[in-house]
């Protein structure tokens, strides 16, 4: 018998009798070649994946488009299998959500500003199904989008705080040719509103090489993403933050920090973002 004090030899001591290392990619669908690669990351390092497909309800505001939420179920199976998925997890909200459910994850200041201030309860949605998620499956990694950079910040803060023995891994965004990022809601974007969205990135990608040459005052570089970004029908927010407590970054820019923007181009609310790396 071993008597253990701290939860770190604690999981050392349990390893001889865990499974398979498992990789686990959570979704809501309509995958693209963004969930692909981190399919093949999930592939890489582990040796059993798994796929979660389930449009979350509680993560979607009352005027949202959880009703037309793209779904394709049969192909997102095909592509699965022919990125060696292991497991598919597709349960129905009941499997979630059982009857009289009422116990949520409520996170904390990370889930404020950004898109936290826009959606409210949004991040409650966000860390409650990816925690049971995490509790059924029970992977030893798990594999999100820089795309989805807040929802990244909440979901590693809330592992943290849960002690949840589960390595959280964020891959760079995939991009389309032309430097869009890959969503399930481009699908939404008819062919001149899509030319417009790439407002998004070319200002993200401006600002972003305007700091690699040298530029580290915060208002210069908001400036450059906003000249592209006057091609949105509506910005909601472009705002530069300390990367890890996501507050606003500095003046001038001392450590790592992220550039995020949330725009409509038409009806299609989209989000992007860059990190604009320094030593910490």
């Amino acid at each position: 018998m071993q008597t253990i004090r701290t939860v770190a030899e604690l999981r050392q001591a349990l390893l001889q009798f865990r499974k398979p290392r498992a990789g686990f990619v959570p979704t809501m669908g309509y995958l693209h070649e963004g969930h692909r690669a981190l399919i093949e990351a999930s592939r890489a390092q582990c040796d059993v994946s798994v796929v979660s497909i389930f449009v979350n309800p509680t993560q979607f505001g009352p005027n949202e488009d959880l009703g037309t939420y793209p779904r394709d179920f049969q192909r997102d199976e095909k592509l699965c299998q022919d990125a060696g998925v292991a497991i598919l997890f597709a349960p129905d909200i009941k499997e979630i959500y059982p009857a009289r459910f009422e116990t949520f994850v409520e996170p904390g200041e990370l889930a404020k500003p950004l898109c936290g201030a826009f959606k409210p309860g949004h991040f409650r949605g966000v860390a409650t199904v990816v925690c049971k998620l995490f509790n059924m499956v029970q992977p030893d990694v798990a594999f999100f989008g820089q795309k989805d950079f807040q929802q990244c910040a909440v979901v590693r803060r809330m592992t943290v705080d849960l002690n949840l023995p589960i390595e959280i891994i964020t891959l760079p965004t995939v991009r389309e040719a032309d430097g869009l990022a890959l969503s399930s809601r481009n699908r939404y974007l008819k062919r001149e509103e899509r030319q417009r969205a790439l407002a998004i990135s070319h200002g993200l990608i401006a600002a972003a090489e305007q700091f690699h040459s040298g530029e580290r005052d915060v208002g210069r570089l908001l400036a450059t993403a906003k000249q592209h970004l006057a091609a949105v029908d509506q910005l909601e927010y472009v705002d530069l933050v300390d990367y890890v407590k996501l507050k606003p970054a500095e003046n001038p820019l001392r450590t790592t920090a992220a550039l995020c923007v949330a725009a409509y181009v038409g009806s299609t609310r989209l989000i992007d973002n860059v990190i604009l790396p320094l030593p910490t």
